[in-house]
C-alpha cells in the first residue's frame, strides 16, 4: 500500500473544484448583474414616477396661474364697477344739491345786494356782484357761512365806486359748497 499514487486523484479534485469555482463565479456574476438590473429598474421606475408627479404639478401650476389671472381680471373689473357705482351714487346724491345751491344763493342774499357772476369749479364757487355797502357784503358772507350748503366764505376783492345814485361796492368772493350733516348721514347709510 505504500505505492498508491494520489496525484491523479488530486488533479481530478482540483479540476472539479476549479469547475465548481467557475460555475459559482458565473452564477455570482449573473446574480450580481440581475441585482444591478433590478436596482437600475427600480431607480428608473422611481425617476419616472417622480417625473410624472413633476409634470402633474407643473400642469396644475399652469392651471392655477390661469385661474389667478382670471381672478385678477375679475377683481379689476369689480373695482372698476364699484368705482362707477360710487360715482353714480355721488351724482345721485348731489343731484338735488344743484337746486339747493341756487336756492341758497338766492335766500342768503340780503336786500341791496345782487350777483353778477357765478362760476363753480369742483366744490369752490366764485361769486361776483354789487352791493349798496360793504356791510351788505359782510352780511352776505355771514349768511353763506351759516347756510348748511356753504362754508369758508372768503372775500377776494371789494372795490367801492361812486355813482350818480351813491356809493356802490363791487365784490368778488369765494365759497365752498358743503353737504348738510343730514345729507352726509344719509349718504353714509346708503354706502353701508
Amino acid at each position: 500500500m505504500a505505492h498508491i499514487n494520489l496525484l491523479p486523484w488530486r488533479a481530478e479534485v482540483r479540476k472539479q473544484k476549479q469547475q465548481e469555482f467557475l460555475v459559482l463565479a458565473v452564477l455570482v456574476a449573473l446574480a450580481g448583474f440581475f441585482v444591478i438590473f433590478l436596482a437600475h429598474s427600480y431607480m428608473e421606475n422611481l425617476i419616472d414616477y417622480q417625473q410624472s408627479r413633476n409634470r402633474y404639478l407643473q400642469n396644475e401650476i399652469v392651471f392655477l396661474n390661469h385661474k389667478i389671472q382670471k381672478i385678477k381680471k375679475l377683481d379689476a373689473t369689480k373695482k372698476a364697477l364699484l368705482n362707477r357705482m360710487k360715482i353714480i351714487e355721488e351724482l345721485q346724491a348731489s343731484r338735488p344739491g344743484v337746486v339747493h345751491l341756487f336756492n341758497q344763493l338766492v335766500t342768503t342774499e340780503p336786500p341791496g345786494l345782487y350777483l353778477t357772476h357765478f362760476v363753480q369749479k369742483h366744490q369752490q364757487i366764485k361769486l361776483s356782484g354789487r352791493a349798496d355797502s360793504n356791510a351788505r357784503v359782510s352780511a352776505y358772507m355771514r349768511r353763506l357761512d351759516h347756510s348748511p350748503w356753504f362754508q369758508n366764505a372768503k372775500l377776494v376783492l371789494i372795490v367801492t365806486k361812486s355813482t350818480s345814485i351813491g356809493k356802490v361796492s363791487d365784490f368778488h368772493l369765494t365759497v365752498e359748497q358743503a353737504m348738510p350733516k343730514a345729507g352726509k348721514a344719509q349718504q353714509k347709510k346708503k354706502g353701508s
